[in-house]
C-alpha cells in the first residue's frame, strides 16, 4: 500500500464571511514542498473571490489524468525499444450534468501528439496500443469513474 498526500491551506485574511464575497484562493503544498496557487474556477467564482491564474480543481483533475497515462505511455514506449523525443498533450474536461442532475466531469479527452527519435518508430497501430494500454495501466483513470478518451495525434518523425 502507497500513501499520497497534500496539504490545502486558505485562511480568511479578515475578510467578512457571511456575506459569501470571501477570496477562495488557496495553496496546495505537495511532499517535495512543492507550492501551487489553487483557486476555484473563474467559471464558478468571480474574481477576485477567484484567481484565473491559479490552478482550479477541475484544471488539476484533467492535468492529473494526462500526466499519469503519459508516465505510463513513456514507460511502455521505452520497453518497446522506441524513442520518444517529446509529448505534448492538449487534454480537455468537459464539466455536464451527471445521471443525478448535479455537475460533474462527465468526460475527459486525451490528445497526446509524439514525436520519435532514432531509427525505429511505431506504425499508428503500435502507437494505438501502447495508448490502449498505458489508459489500462493508468492509476488515476482506474479510480475514477469519468469516460476517458484518448485520441492520440499520430506522427511519423
Amino acid at each position: 500500500m502507497f500513501e499520497f498526500s497534500a496539504v490545502v491551506s486558505w485562511a480568511r485574511n479578515g475578510a467578512y464571511f457571511p456575506d459569501n464575497t470571501y477570496s477562495r484562493v488557496h495553496t496546495w503544498t505537495f511532499d517535495g514542498g512543492t507550492e501551487v496557487p489553487a483557486s476555484p474556477s473563474p467559471h464558478f467564482v468571480p474574481a477576485p473571490m477567484s484567481e484565473e491564474a491559479a490552478v482550479d480543481p477541475e484544471e488539476a483533475f484533467v492535468a492529473s489524468l494526462s500526466s499519469c497515462h503519459m508516465l505510463f505511455f513513456l514507460s511502455i514506449a521505452a520497453k518497446r525499444g522506441f524513442i520518444v523525443d517529446s509529448y505534448k498533450d492538449d487534454a480537455i474536461g468537459i464539466m455536464d450534468k451527471a445521471e443525478d442532475g448535479k455537475l460533474a466531469i462527465t468526460r475527459v479527452t486525451l490528445r497526446p501528439t509524439v514525436h520519435y527519435g532514432g531509427d525505429t518508430r511505431p506504425t499508428e497501430n503500435q502507437a494505438g496500443t501502447m495508448h490502449h494500454e498505458a489508459h489500462g495501466e493508468c492509476f488515476v483513470a482506474r479510480s475514477v469513474k469519468t469516460e476517458i478518451l484518448c485520441e492520440p495525434v499520430f506522427t511519423t518523425d
